[in-house]
């Protein structure tokens, strides 16, 4: 008969097994490796999902990142954003910010699809949100971060805070700031998690009101450089075209690099909350705006740590949430 040292010694070996704990550092009840021996697979899996589909839509990688941002600045990084609406709750997919402008749902249902053969209940839809980020980030050329994982799916979702609490493109510089307060973090988070905005597209209606009416006065935003707002005027009529698209970044639309902030500079910034870092007098992100314009490996490092930071808005760890079988709608 075993020794109760030995059955102890035994079981004590076994649960570090079924909840690793990070070597490095405790993210509030989230860690890096927490997959490591429940789901080996889990960043092989969403990684391969996310080649197929950046390849076949380079837009893609964009579209995901801004599916986690705008998920965390509701009620927390939870897969709220995922929830279709039912009789408890409207869906923050028909809320204004998120209707016919976010993308890519299907992915994360493909990748949850996939998760859920291999190892079925163990791998939430915040997790794969936070995840899918990350690669598509780093598909497009960007940096590459550890991603604490054990975020669960919440039972609800918040259609009036996804109205209030994500950010209007046309927002001022203080209403930023102030929006990026109230998750807990600050400028040098704002103007580096803005330079997300170095892959992806706006729709004209986004942008309209700098071209045509910025101030109520139908005249145009003086900060614009000429030929580039005579550019936008041509995708984006004063009446209709609403769903027209621009790059946000149109010298390395597809690519994750610096050229964002060095467009800033040069007055070509698409929407008014990209170019307000410069130009809305608050001398720490106009100083960044320079600083990562000149210096990519400094916007990459500050990114990274912005996107960890992020993604530990108000998660649901332990017993709260739970891990949702379909990423659209509650067990």
């Amino acid at each position: 008969m075993a020794s109760l040292g030995l059955v102890m010694f035994i079981l004590s070996c076994a649960f570090f097994q079924s909840f690793p704990v990070s070597s490095s550092n405790n993210y509030g009840g989230l860690f890096p490796d927490l997959y490591q021996f429940s789901c080996p697979q889990a960043n092989e899996i969403v990684m391969a999902v996310l080649e197929e589909a950046i390849a076949k839509d380079p837009r893609m990688a964009a579209s995901l990142l801004r599916l986690h941002f705008h998920d965390c600045f509701v009620q927390g990084c939870d897969a709220s954003i995922l929830l279709d609406k039912n009789s408890a709750f409207k869906s923050e997919k028909e809320a204004g910010p998120n209707k016919n402008s976010l993308r890519g749902y299907e992915v994360i249902d493909e990748i949850k699809a996939k998760l859920e053969q291999v190892c079925p209940h163990t791998v939430s839809c915040a997790d794969i949100l936070a995840l899918a980020a990350r690669d598509s980030v780093v598909l497009s050329g960007g940096p590459y971060w550890e991603v604490p994982l054990g975020r669960r799916d919440s039972k609800t979702a918040s259609f009036n805070k996804a109205n209030v609490n994500i950010p209007a493109p046309n927002s001022t510089i203080q209403n930023l700031i102030n929006l990026f307060n109230k998750q807990g973090l600050n400028e040098q988070d704002l103007v580096a998690l803005s330079g997300g905005h170095t892959i992806g597209m706006a729709r004209c209606v986004s942008f309209k009101q700098r071209l045509y009416n910025q101030k109520g006065d139908n005249l145009p935003d003086v900060t614009l450089e000429k030929t580039y707002y005579n550019g936008l005027k041509s995708i984006c009529p004063t009446s209709g075209g609403d769903n027209n698209i621009s790059p946000l970044d149109f010298a390395s639309p597809i690519r994750f690099d610096n050229t964002y902030f060095k467009l800033l500079l040069w007055g070509k910034g698409l929407l008014n909350s990209d170019e307000v870092l410069l130009t809305g007098n608050v001398k720490k992100t106009k100083e960044l705006v320079k600083s990562y314009a000149e210096n990519e490996a400094i916007f990459f490092r500050h990114f990274a740590k912005s996107m960890v930071k992020m993604g530990n808005i108000n998660p649901l760890t332990e017993l709260k949430g739970e891990i949702r079988k379909n990423c659209r709608r509650i067990n």
